[in-house]
């Protein structure tokens, strides 16, 4: 079982930066990778980036490349999400989620994560 919560949200304008956490609990360390997603209104959720727990590898959304970092400290349990640069349409809810079965072929795949955290809303005003 593992139990995720997210922080780190708020409002900013654009251009700004925020930083959110994923701070995990629970045996996070069999999951092969933690993703972070996001939801706007009236939107499907869709994939932004995610890090395997043990190799660090990264993966992108096309959109957020270059803007967006996604880190881990594998002593916290805590996975970061830097966002930079930062667009009003960026706004939305994000989640934070981990993959329990290594699936890279399908890292950006919301039916092959397991657990999720709550959400964290980020806003963007232009």
């Amino acid at each position: 079982q593992v139990q995720l919560v997210e922080s780190g949200g708020g409002l900013v304008q654009a251009g700004g930066s925020l930083r959110l956490s994923c701070a995990a609990s629970g045996r996070i360390f069999n999951s092969y990778a933690v993703g972070w997603f996001r939801q706007a209104p009236g939107k499907e959720r869709e994939f932004v980036a995610a890090i395997t727990w043990s190799g660090g590898n990264t993966y992108y959304a096309d959109s957020v490349k270059g803007r967006f970092t996604i880190s881990r400290d594998n002593a916290k349990n805590t996975v970061y999400l830097q966002m930079n640069s930062l667009k009003p349409e960026d706004t939305a809810v994000y989640y934070c989620a981990a993959q329990v079965y290594a699936a890279p072929k399908q890292i950006d795949a919301n039916s092959r994560y397991n657990y999720w955290g709550q959400g964290t809303q980020v806003t963007v005003s232009s």
